[in-house]
């Protein structure tokens, strides 16, 4: 089991940067792959960010360039760094987990193949 707990959300003017953090519980925090994902009111609850328990990176488009995934196994811990915020990436960011590999771009970039999820951290770009 594990748990997750995100922070570090909160209202940014354009152009602005922040930091969330994603804390987990649990022994074998090494072996998941970790995620970072988002959902816009009315929209699908979309990926931002992936980091596989070997480090290899996924970021979706619009934010290749302006947000880096990073994780400390001996901290458990999971951060986004998200630099030149934009309004439209205004959204409810939520960490989580997922205990199965996929090596599938197709699998991993979607939210039913993460077995834990934390509560969610708000984050507002205002123009």
């Amino acid at each position: 089991q594990v748990q997750l707990v995100e922070s570090g959300g909160g209202l940014v003017q354009a152009g602005g940067s922040l930091r969330l953090s994603c804390a987990a519980s649990g022994r074998t925090f090494s072996s998941y792959a970790m995620a970072w994902f988002r959902q816009a009111p009315g929209k699908e609850r979309e990926i931002v960010a992936r980091m596989s328990s070997a480090g290899n990176t996924y970021y979706t488009d619009s934010v290749k360039g302006r947000f880096t995934v990073s994780r400390d196994n001996a901290k458990n811990t999971v951060k986004l760094q998200m630099n030149s915020l934009k309004p439209e990436d205004t959204a409810v960011y939520y960490c989580a987990a997922s205990s199965t590999y996929y090596s599938s771009t197709y699998h991993y970039t979607d939210p039913r193949h993460y077995n834990y999820w934390g509560q969610g951290t708000q984050v507002t770009v205002s123009s």
